[in-house]
């Protein structure tokens, strides 16, 4: 059953198809069935890190596909909010914005320094973290119940500061490792 070992990327790329039917969902406001699948991914990514952890099937491509799979749903559903007119285009921009860093980044320093591990900081996982919480209550606020401004307005203002502090970061590592001589030495 080697095949097992391959279990995770397998769920992350099932994720990453999820992306379609929940811009489906949310753009055609079915909000409950955009909800499910929403936790349904958010579980799907819980899985797929138990499993790669837990009996050690991590890979370096398993690590990608679940950054871009985070990556994917995460933008695409803080478009189809904005568009939906829950979230300011701003915040849109600057979740992008980092995220074009991080993906810039990681290709300039795989071609130019070495080869680039995803490895995201505690802040970048929080950041995540906090993005899915906000695109969550932004589904939640959109369709079932509202959620009080105060509570939208603390968690932009706490994804945008994760976002800086994330991408400030990324860059202050690769700088630190290219200065370095490119190794991959530890934090």
């Amino acid at each position: 059953m080697s095949w097992l070992r391959y279990l995770p990327n397998l769920i992350s790329g099932l994720r990453i198809l999820l992306v379609g039917p929940i811009l489906w969902a949310l753009l055609g406001q079915r909000f409950t069935l955009a909800i499910g699948l929403f936790v349904l991914a958010g579980v799907s990514d819980a899985v797929d890190g138990f499993l790669a952890k837990r009996f050690g099937w991590s890979s370096r491509v398993g690590g990608i596909l679940d950054a871009l799979a985070d990556k994917f749903l995460l933008v695409s559903t803080f478009v189809a909010l904005w568009w939906l007119g829950v979230f300011p285009g701003w915040l849109v921009l600057w979740i992008l914005a980092r995220d074009l860093l991080i993906i810039g980044g990681g290709l300039v320093y795989n071609s130019r320094i070495e080869k680039f591990n995803p490895e995201p900081s505690l802040v970048s996982k929080l950041n995540t973290f906090l993005q899915i919480v906000l695109a969550a209550l932004g589904v939640v606020h959109l369709g079932i119940m509202p959620v009080p401004g105060w509570i939208l307005q603390g968690l932009m203002g706490s994804v945008v500061l994760t976002v800086f502090f994330s991408g400030a970061g990324y860059v202050r590592e690769w700088s630190r490792r290219a200065a370095a001589g490119g190794t991959h030495a530890s934090r």
